[in-house]
């Protein structure tokens, strides 16, 4: 932690670093959470909770400024917890590792939690640092948004006093967010049936890894390789062919990170064996030629296995195959109205399998709402075809643009004032809180502005340590000259 402590503006990367040292994936923000109000206590800052856990800190204005609008800063507590295979991490128990490399700082060997700790540490830090300038200032710290936006969708009426809301959860410097998509789960699962495998079949372990991962909604349009999809695919090519019985799959850890690795237990004719492992070398080859620009890493592995599980019937296995090869994934359609940025998408997050079914979960995305309705129905096409029970889940809206906010115009005219250049007007394809929010508080004006964070929700996770001090210089701005109460 002692070299966050170097770094500047403080105490915003103080705060980040004892951030860091608190567990905090979803739905275990707990800890932190009492951190956070024990701290406020401390500081003589009014704190309460709501009935979903949701954090609300109250300064009143510093002097002079008590007629501006009052403005809430909005971050959320939880993070995604994502390690390395061979990073050896309990993210219940252990903290978070930071440290500084070449201007960025990252973590050893996990997520980061940048996404969103840098937000809340700023949100924080404005609370207390005795250089900035505000009116009635209000932070939101909400629950579980990385998992479900439980906070968001549990957010009451008339309980901020705030007419402005300051998301902190962007990730590029330098753009301005007014919108974001709206998503929607989709779950799918099929039953299975089971047999004995017979005598002369060799049990061995399929592993696709090496994959970046990322987020499913920033990093959607990069082309990454799904651990899912390509496991899918080379089962589909193969599996007739080598007589292949399939005993289990797993893949991905969360509906919302792009997944890295995929397993599966298969057992093969014994007779079968070195011509298996000669095209899963070849598969590799395949992968490695096509993805050449942006997987460097990516491995098809074959390990004995000394598993007597009872393989999947062959309707059963012909229906999961089909199924997971079949779905969609990626970006459905680009934008029409706001020029490269995803209208669409969808990601095959996660994909388990027990004794009688197989799950896969994806999470939809998109700008307008009949985007995820086609793909829902895509999607439900699919699962009919195979067999499959299918059923959306926990739908959130989207964001919708408002090009005439006040907010928006003015954080672009301070950002042109600070650094001589013009900042990029925005929308993000990821899922804001913004959108959840206007339900409760339809007449709130709201913008989102964040440092250049790149890799969430993936170990390669990294944030920009200049592009920190612009966003801290920005927010202090803002919080300055927010204008006077009609």
């Amino acid at each position: 932690m002692s070299e966050l402590s170097q770094l500047s503006p403080q105490p915003l990367w103080d705060i980040f670093a004892k951030v860091c040292s608190i567990p905090h994936p979803s739905y275990h923000e707990e800890e932190l959470a009492r951190h956070i109000l024990e701290w406020a206590a401390e500081q003589g800052l009014h704190a309460e909770r709501d009935q979903v856990g949701n954090i609300l800190l109250r300064k009143p204005a510093t002097a002079g400024m008590e007629n501006r609008k009052p403005v809430v800063l909005q971050a959320h507590l939880d993070m995604v917890p994502q390690k390395n295979n061979d990073t050896v991490h309990d993210f219940l128990k252990d903290p978070i590792q930071p440290y500084v490399d070449n201007g960025w700082v990252k973590a050893r060997g996990t997520t980061l939690g940048a996404d969103n700790g840098i937000g809340l540490a700023s949100a924080l830090a404005a609370l207390v640092a005795k250089d900035v300038e505000h009116g009635p200032l209000e932070v939101l710290l909400t629950m579980t948004e990385e998992s479900g936006m439980d906070g968001a969708f549990g957010l009451q009426p008339n309980w901020l006093q705030a007419e402005i809301l300051i998301n902190t959860d962007s990730e590029t410097e330098g753009e301005i967010y007014m919108g974001c998509a709206g998503g929607i789960d989709f779950i799918s699962t099929l039953p299975l049936t089971r047999e004995a495998v017979a005598a002369d079949f060799t049990p061995l372990k399929l592993t696709l890894k090496g994959l970046k991962g990322g987020h499913s909604g920033a990093d959607i349009h990069l082309g990454l390789g799904n651990a899912n999809k390509l496991l899918a695919r080379f089962l589909s090519d193969h599996a007739d062919e080598f007589d292949v019985r399939l005993a289990d799959f797993t893949g991905g850890t969360l509906r919302n990170a792009i997944p890295r690795e995929a397993v599966a237990h298969i057992a093969v004719p014994a007779a079968q064996v070195e011509a298996f492992r000669k095209a899963v070398d070849a598969f590799q080859a395949t992968l490695q030629f096509e993805l050449a620009a942006v997987e460097k890493n990516i491995k098809l592995v074959t390990e004995s296995s000394d598993s007597s599980a009872k393989v999947l019937s062959k309707d059963s296995q012909n229906r999961f195959i089909g199924l997971l090869n079949a779905t969609p994934n990626g970006v459905i359609r680009m934008s029409d109205d706001v020029k490269g940025v995803v209208e669409t998408s969808l990601n095959v997050g996660v994909v388990s399998m027990n004794e009688g079914e197989a799950e896969v979960i994806c999470l939809i995305r998109s700008l307008i709402d009949s985007g995820k309705d086609y793909v829902v129905s895509m999607l439900t096409s699919v699962g009919q075809l195979a067999g499959a029970k299918t059923a959306p889940k926990g739908g959130y809206p989207g964001w919708k643009p408002d090009p005439e906010s006040p907010v928006m115009a003015q954080v672009r005219e301070i950002y042109q004032g600070l650094f001589n250049k013009t900042p990029n007007i925005m929308v993000i394809h990821a899922g804001l809180e913004c959108g959840l929010f206007k339900k409760p508080y339809p007449d709130m004006d709201m913008v989102s502005i964040g440092p250049t964070i790149t890799g969430p929700h993936s170990p390669d996770e990294q944030v920009h340590i200049g592009s920190v001090d612009l966003y801290w210089q920005l927010l202090i701005a803002l919080l300055k000259a927010i204008p006077v109460r009609g």
